[in-house]
């Protein structure tokens, strides 16, 4: 297939349809660069040689009675993760400074369990009430399921964005978690848009699923018009159930981005958990596609460091997007 011709039709406005979608999957690693060139075209008409940058806050650890296969955080897994209760205002503020000191454009505040109490969430929105306060940074949340009004409270305090990945599709779900479900996820996620906060859903790949269930993903952050898509690879952790599953490569997880990103061209596409480990010595290969990469490592699981980030940003000719808040908060 002529990938960029395609890039050129979806840049004009036409929806990569899935058979496209599934060829991207399906491309000969001797038609990779190829392929990447496309995604490139599209990421470039959208997002120059920008780079946003994203920072986790573990807030609060361990001890999550849902039993998702791949999270080394569940009471399920047997590993020696931190366990700890929500943090304090302070420890979450001064998280904030930091990122806002090393030009990080999202702070993201996640909490392990199925879904925060009120309370909690009262403790995040006045945290986030000081941030904003502050300082001009943007704020994701990650606090598991919600309803209406925990959402409207989030956004009365200045939440501007919301993540809450789908994971994978409706009908490998049940291989992942069973005690909660796909439909869970989707509410969630339709309860953040209806309070006016920006949606942020994207999946795992590297689970055991088929290509149809990755193209389910892609397709359904699509319909729910998720604003960022972060796309983890699977980093097997000792003492979960899928400790066993390590079956991407490289070229199969550039693949993957390249695919998200023609699908969902005008949006952001993040590298998130598991670049490191499965990117390996390609990960700058990935820039080219996605535009956005957490920065300093994940929830239970260090990154190459924030130095080697950096410099393969400016070796790859990229800039950080220094105003990011400024930039994305005029598309919320």
């Amino acid at each position: 297939m002529d990938w960029m011709n395609l890039a050129k039709n979806v840049i004009g406005g036409y929806d990569c349809l899935r058979e496209e979608a599934r060829a991207i999957l399906h491309e000969d690693d001797a038609g990779l660069l190829g392929l990447i060139n496309g995604a490139y075209a599209i990421r470039h008409h959208y997002y120059g040689k920008k780079v946003k940058l994203n920072m986790i806050i573990n807030a609060k650890s361990g001890r999550c009675p849902e039993n998702c296969a791949y999270c080394s955080q569940s009471i399920y897994a047997d590993t020696d993760v931190q366990n700890y209760a929500l943090v304090d205002q302070k420890t979450l503020v001064n998280g904030a400074r930091q990122a806002k000191e090393n030009h990080i454009g999202t702070y993201c505040i996640v909490t392990s369990g199925r879904k925060a109490s009120n309370r909690e969430i009262r403790a995040v929105a006045s945290a986030v009430r000081q941030i904003k306060e502050e300082m001009s940074i943007k704020v994701c949340a990650c606090l598991g399921l919600i309803d209406k009004d925990q959402a409207d409270a989030l956004k009365e305090a200045g939440v501007d964005r919301y993540n809450h990945n789908l994971n994978t599709s409706a009908r490998y779900y049940d291989e992942v978690a069973t005690t909660h479900h796909y439909e869970d996820r989707v509410q969630t996620i339709e309860a953040v848009k209806d309070a006016g906060i920006s949606p942020c859903a994207g999946g795992i790949c590297g689970m055991g699923e088929t290509d149809d269930d990755i193209l389910d993903m892609a397709f359904a952050v699509r319909t729910l018009d998720s604003d960022s898509i972060p796309v983890n690879f699977l980093r097997p952790i000792p003492g979960t159930k899928f400790a066993d599953k390590d079956e991407l490569t490289p070229n199969r997880c550039l693949k993957i981005l390249s695919m998200f990103r023609f699908v969902n061209p005008k949006k952001e596409i993040r590298i998130a958990g598991g670049r490191e480990y499965n990117l390996r010595s390609m990960q700058c290969l990935g820039l080219y596609i996605a535009n956005s990469i957490f920065i300093d490592g994940y929830l239970t699981t260090g990154g190459q460091g924030e130095s080697k980030d950096m410099q393969m940003i400016r070796d790859m000719g990229f800039e950080v997007e220094e105003n990011a808040f400024e930039t994305q908060s005029q598309d919320l």
